[in-house]
């Protein structure tokens, strides 16, 4: 019992920890102090390192798991930053799905072989079988534990608020208590489905599989039955129907796996089921060769782009499944063994190839960027068909193919092309900053409306991505009149600056509001979050709408001196966060 205990005690603190380095990070992003590369690098390293770190504790142990998770998160966070080398902007990473999708493959996808290497070795088949459905069903259950304890923590609030207790409200609201008391209900959880680990097995997600089989089998083979009677017109060059394709390939590999399970012993008892299997694994290569002819004829009509190089190596990893599946069942005797090392082998071309994508070995944005070009050389590629808008988003590499092709376009005879590089520089511009403080003006309640030269001094040191989200909350109105999901009131809340202080209200779409405080040390903004003092409860729904309309009239603040002025409104003090 001791043992127990102290695991769950150190499976708690671990998701605490995780839960607060997260917020002192994006704390840390949010107010400037860390920005960039290292931004990236340590966000990436944290969040991969106690991802492995609470799954890899109850198999290995604590010192092994932190050796290892530690190991991963180097390599992952090293070749995140490699892979934002691309873009210009600090995080242009996160704005390609299939970068995105390939940090968390190489997140995750490692976990059971490191999990096996400190067993039996990495490459036991029953062990990487076991530990991958596992992690999957540990973390889908840890996080259904943090979803009922939110749930509960809401109830207990509603009901205390019923006796005016409100600090289950305020302490749920606030931003380190979030994420401390999800990190550590999300390791409190891992540790007991530890303690459970016979009694969570896959096997029954297994054996619901191993029912859809046959079913499967039957709608994969009357697709292969019909497709010559039905022609291949609507199949080919189409990346929507590679994806059907490519989706049905995984599908099908999956379930085979359910039916052979981690060993000979393991395996389906069923014969017809096991006859499934066997057939399935010889028709996998067909979707994924239907698969590959589609982006093929795609690739050849119109060039790369980076979604077509996505699909390109979905078309790999589906066509080395189904050659190994198809091989390992014409060779007899065995199959079963061949089709289980297989899934070792595409696993680790899966981790490869994720690893590529993040290094210039495999760079999308070049590879498309090389091909439209050369498209555009030769004559394939009409000037007025030119793809410049998406040249804008692939990366350092289309920024400088623009730069050259506006050179190109001030030569005679490149007026159409010109055209078009125009035309794409006004859509990917960003919005006029004059515009949207114009709009603002117009959109934004003051209160007092003496206050209108503290509303455009703000409004004047806000860059145009600021803007337009201030713009786009007011312009969402909260009710059916209309009312705009915005206001600001002027008042003296932090006697610390000289003169007044704006504090902003912001509607924002979980039914919420942000509240912020705007003053200046000098020239420079400070801002500050506004939040509840103790004992009240953050309002949301309903609530937050009645004090937003009450900061839209309020014409003469009520201000209540706390540590700092806070603004009384709506029957709660609103009280700036200090440094």
């Amino acid at each position: 019992m001791d043992g127990q205990l102290r695991h769950r005690g150190v499976m708690t603190a671990a998701g605490a920890l995780a839960g607060g380095i997260c917020y002192l990070l994006f704390e840390a992003v949010k107010r400037g102090a860390l920005s960039g590369y290292p931004a990236l690098a340590l966000s990436t390293l944290a969040l991969v390192f106690f991802a492995a770190l609470l799954i890899m504790v109850g198999p290995t142990g604590l010192r092994r798991a932190a050796l290892s998770a530690g190991g991963l998160a180097l390599v992952v966070a090293g070749l995140a930053v490699l892979a934002n080398l691309r873009f210009a902007d600090d995080d242009g990473l996160f704005h390609s799905e299939m970068l995105v999708l390939a940090v968390l493959v190489l997140a995750f996808l490692p976990q059971p072989f490191l999990i096996a290497a400190a067993g039996p070795g990495w490459r036991d088949y029953p062990t990487l079988f076991s530990e991958a459905w596992s992690i999957v069903i540990r973390y889908a259950a840890a996080g259904l534990f943090v979803g009922l304890v939110w749930l509960l923590l809401m109830l207990c609030d509603q009901f205390l608020s019923m006796v005016g207790i409100g600090v289950i409200g305020w302490l749920v609201s606030s931003g380190p208590a979030m994420l401390l008391i999800s990190g550590a209900a999300l390791g409190l959880a891992i540790a007991v489905i530890d303690e459970m680990a016979d009694s969570m097995s896959p096997s029954l997600v297994l054996r619901l599989l191993r029912v859809l089989l046959p079913v499967v089998l039957a709608v994969l083979v009357l697709f292969l039955a019909l497709l010559p009677v039905r022609g291949l017109d609507g199949l080919f060059g189409r990346l929507s129907a590679a994806a059907t394709l490519l989706v049905m390939a995984g599908v099908s590999a999956t379930l085979v796996t359910s039916a052979l399970d981690r060993s000979e012993a393991e395996q389906t008892r069923n014969a017809l089921v096991l006859r499934a299997a066997q057939a399935m694994a010889l028709l996998v290569p067909a979707p994924a060769a239907l698969a590959a002819w589609a982006v093929w004829v795609r690739v050849a009509q119109h060039g790369w782009t980076p979604d077509r190089v996505f699909a390109a190596c979905a078309v790999v990893l589906g066509l080395g499944y189904g050659l190994l599946y198809l091989l390992a069942v014409l060779r007899g005797a065995g199959w079963t063994a061949r089709v289980r090392q297989a899934n070792v082998t595409m696993a680790l071309v899966l981790i490869a190839m994720a690893a590529a994508l993040l290094t210039p070995l495999l760079d999308p944005q070049a590879i498309s960027v090389r091909s439209q070009l050369a498209r555009l050389d030769d004559g394939s590629l009409a000037p007025e068909d030119f793809p410049a808008a998406e040249f804008a988003r692939w990366g350092r590499a289309g920024e400088e193919a623009l730069t050259a092709l506006r050179l190109r376009a001030a030569e005679p005879g490149q007026e159409m092309l010109a055209h078009v590089l125009q035309g794409a520089q006004q859509e990917w511009q960003e919005p006029d900053p004059v515009a949207l403080r114009a709009e603002l003006v117009r959109l934004l309640p003051v209160q007092p409306p003496t206050a209108a030269p503290l509303r455009d001094r703000l409004l004047a040191a806000l860059d145009p991505s600021t803007l337009a989200m201030w713009r786009d909350a007011c312009r969402t109105p909260i009710d059916d009149a209309g009312t705009p999901g915005c206001a600001l009131i002027a008042a003296d809340f932090r006697p610390d600056l000289p003169g007044d202080e704006a504090m902003l209200f912001l509607w924002r779409p979980w039914d919420a509001l942000e509240v912020t405080v705007h003053g200046w040390r000098g020239d420079e903004r400070d801002e500050r979050n506004a939040e509840p003092r103790d004992g009240d409860a953050r309002p949301y729904g309903d609530a937050a709408k009645a004090l937003l309309r009450a900061a839209q009239t309020e014409a003469a603040p009520h201000l209540v001196p706390v540590t700092v002025q806070a603004l009384h409104l709506g029957g709660i003090d609103l009280v700036p966060r200090l440094p």
